[in-house]
């Protein structure tokens, strides 16, 4: 049987705290900050989004946008059937189209 010895020190709030301070920072640089990155590059490329772009949206319906909002996007998936979209469905863009420069 293991006994402390009794005129030893506690340890520093430090020594406790520290296993916490280096998780967090773990977590922050595996987990968080390409999290933050991945939601930044989502943001800039829904709001670059443009009429003629061949997209993708989360359920993997394939079209191209004829018309924009805010907040939708309307997609011609056929010659004539066109379907409206929240802008956050688009997953990606396939296809940029050409600009008009």
């Amino acid at each position: 049987m293991y006994l402390a010895d009794p005129a030893a020190q506690p340890g520093s709030i430090w020594g406790l705290l520290l296993p916490f301070v280096l998780m967090f920072v773990v977590f922050y640089f595996l987990l968080i900050r390409p999290q933050q990155k991945k939601q930044k590059q989502r943001n800039l490329m829904l709001h670059q989004l443009k009429k003629g772009d061949k997209i993708v949206t989360i359920g993997g319906l394939h079209g191209t946008i004829v018309e924009l909002t805010d907040d939708t996007a309307v997609i011609r998936v056929s010659d004539t059937m066109k379907l409206t979209f929240d802008r956050s469905a688009i997953s990606t863009v396939s296809q940029s189209a050409p600009s008009a420069e």
